[in-house]
Order: structure tokens, then C-alpha cells, then sequence
């Protein structure tokens, strides 16, 4: 397939970006390298005869008319996202502008191409989100999302993906375009933005500062290991039902304090202090606004029809995840002066 990836510099986009060139796709990386975007994400795929980027925003109706036309893609894989819960408390504008107009457009500039090409059935349009569009599970093992939950988001940023979704499933009921939605639950990994919890606690570790967790640190979530996520929406992409939703997640719940005391006993192992342990830096901060108690995702049927499941445990991706920032400081670094990265946000 040749696929448009839209948001193919930032975290989750660039993992696919790489997935599908090592596959033998074709890729047009189409991002407007805002603070959270990185080309260097994507090095070890650029100089691929598979690969193209184009710096376009999304909000932007005519350069993606033209981007479509150019490329002719057999696919869209929409994951170009604000996407940081405290940043949307700060600032919603930019949330609803990229999230919500920036879809509209992407939804329109694809149907256009689509009409235009003649309605083939094999085009796709993809769209990621995320579990955050639910609202928050009590803590009980039965409760879980699924596709049929009903929306209930608490955040800007969540409400901003959920309206998203609407204007997805309105475009394939009222129009026909051949749509397929995935939400996924917390993902981690390699290439994760410094702004994150899990890169902010391993960044903070090493550098001896405070390990924040907000409240009490017993919300929960369901940990995805990002490389895990984007085998899923490739699979998605190429079989899944036109119309229809599949819910992506880890199968591996944790607290946030649970999530905190396994990374510092791994670092205790990989790069131990010379006394203590990384486990002494924790601190308990101010809670933010909505903090929704727990998110948990029943993928049953990602895995009957499609037969996908994740292949790593939390522990296991959370060693990967932790070696991987030892080994690449330059990437990292190069990251933690762009705007509001180590900044409490979100207080409000």
C-alpha cells in the first residue's frame, strides 16, 4: 500500500512511519513539525525510496489537496494530534483547531480524492484516538471499554478527540467514505515526547530531581508499548471492517505509583546511584484538574477478528523503554529546551 501518515514525526505516528517502510509500504509522513514533532524520529526510514515527508499543517485544506493529489495514497492513517492532557488545560484553542478543524479537513480533502478517483473500495480512511474519549472506569476488574462504551470525556484534549471521532463516523454514514477507527490506552516507548510521565521519570531520575506523581498516584492505567500499538493499526488499516472500531490496548494495568516503582527499580539496576535508590526522589504533587481515576480496555475484538494481541508485558517494555533513553541522550536532550518540557502545566 502507499499510506499517508499524518503526524509521522511525533511519537505513535513515527513508530508506524518505521513499521510500515520495514514492511515494504510506501509513505508519505505528512506533519507540520509543531514543539512535539521530530525528524529524527524517522532517520532510520528517510533516505528510503518508500518514504516521502511533506511539512504540512493540517488545518491547511489547499496544500492537502495538493499533497493527495501528488501522492495518490491508497490510504490515510490520521494520528496528527495535540495531544497533552495538561497542555489542553493551558491552552484548549490549540486542541480544538488541530484536533477537531484539522480532522474536518483531512476528512474533506479525503473525500474529495476519493470521489474524484472514483470511489475505489480499497481506500481507507484511518482514524487513531484514544480510550480518553470513554471518561473514567471505577476500579473494578469487570469494568472495562469497549467499543460500544458510551463517550464521557473530561478534558479538553479528550473532548477534543471525541468530537473527532463524530466527524468520522458522520462522514462515513452520511457520505460512504470508508472509514475504520482505533482508540488506544496509554502508550510508551522509544521516541516518547519529554514531556510524558514515564520519559519524565526516567529524565528526572538520571538528572537527581523529584519524581512527580500526581494525587496519591492510584489512578490506573492500561500501558501499550508503542511498537506493539502501531503492528495493531497496520493490521487495522489492510483487514479491518469498513465502519467499524477496534480498541487497542496493553493488557497491563497499573497505578501511576506502581508504573513509577517498577522504572526506578530498573534503573537501580541499570545505572544504580551510588547510594539509595531512584525510589527516594519520588514526590507527591498537586493533582490536576478532571484527573480521570482509571482507564482499561477490552481489545476482545481486535483479537476474535483480526487476531492481534500485544506481545510484551509492561515490564518487559518498560526495560526496553528505559534502556533506550540510556542509550540515546543526544536524541532527548536535543528536546528538553523546546517549550513548556519540564514545566508544571495544567494547575489551572
Amino acid at each position: 500500500m502507499k499510506l499517508l501518515v499524518t503526524g509521522g514525526a511525533g511519537f505513535i505516528g513515527s513508530a508506524v512511519v518505521r513499521q510500515a517502510v520495514a514492511r515494504g509500504h510506501s509513505v508519505v509522513n505528512v506533519d507540520a513539525l509543531t514543539y512535539a514533532a521530530c525528524l529524527a524520529n524517522v532517520a532510520s526510514v528517510s533516505d528510503s525510496p518508500l518514504y516521502a515527508f511533506e511539512q504540512v499543517d493540517i488545518r491547511d485544506r489547499a496544500a492537502l489537496d495538493t499533497v493527495f493529489e501528488t501522492h495518490k495514497p491508497d490510504a490515510v492513517m490520521h494520528l496528527a494530534a495535540e495531544s497533552h492532557v495538561d497542555r489542553s488545560i493551558d491552552g484548549p484553542a490549540d486542541f480544538i483547531e488541530t484536533n477537531i478543524t484539522g480532522t474536518f479537513h483531512m476528512l474533506e480533502a479525503a473525500r474529495a480524492y476519493w470521489t474524484k478517483a472514483g470511489k475505489p473500495e480499497g481506500f481507507r480512511f484511518h482514524h487513531i484516538s484514544t480510550d480518553e474519549v470513554f471518561g473514567s472506569l471505577p476500579d473494578d476488574p469487570k469494568q472495562l471499554f469497549t467499543e460500544d462504551t458510551s463517550y464521557d470525556p473530561r478534558s479538553p484534549y479528550s473532548a477534543s478527540k471525541a468530537a473527532s471521532d463524530h466527524l468520522v463516523r458522520a462522514w462515513h454514514e452520511t457520505y460512504g467514505l470508508p472509514v475504520v477507527l482505533t482508540n488506544c490506552s496509554n502508550n510508551y516507548g522509544p521516541f516518547h515526547f519529554p514531556e510524558k510521565l514515564i520519559p519524565v521519570v526516567i529524565l528526572n531520575a538520571l538528572a537527581g530531581k523529584e519524581l512527580p506523581i500526581y494525587g496519591d498516584g492510584s489512578n490506573i492505567r492500561d500501558w501499550l508499548y508503542v511498537e506493539d500499538h502501531a503492528d495493531a493499526l497496520l493490521l487495522v488499516v489492510d483487514k479491518g471492517v469498513v465502519g467499524r472500531s477496534y480498541n487497542v490496548g496493553g493488557e497491563n494495568e497499573r497505578t501511576n505509583l506502581e508504573l513509577v516503582q517498577t522504572l526506578c527499580k530498573i534503573l537501580d539496576e541499570k545505572r544504580p546511584k551510588s547510594s539509595g535508590s531512584y525510589a527516594d526522589q519520588i514526590k507527591f504533587v498537586k493533582d490536576r484538574p478532571g484527573h480521570d481515576a482509571r482507564y482499561a480496555i477490552d481489545p476482545t475484538r481486535l483479537r476474535d477478528e483480526l487476531g492481534w494481541r500485544p506481545s510484551v508485558t509492561v515490564e518487559e517494555g518498560l526495560e526496553k523503554t528505559v534502556q533506550w533513553y540510556l542509550d540515546n541522550e543526544a536524541w532527548w536532550r536535543a528536546l528538553q529546551n523546546r517549550s513548556g518540557v519540564g514545566a508544571r502545566l495544567g494547575t489551572v
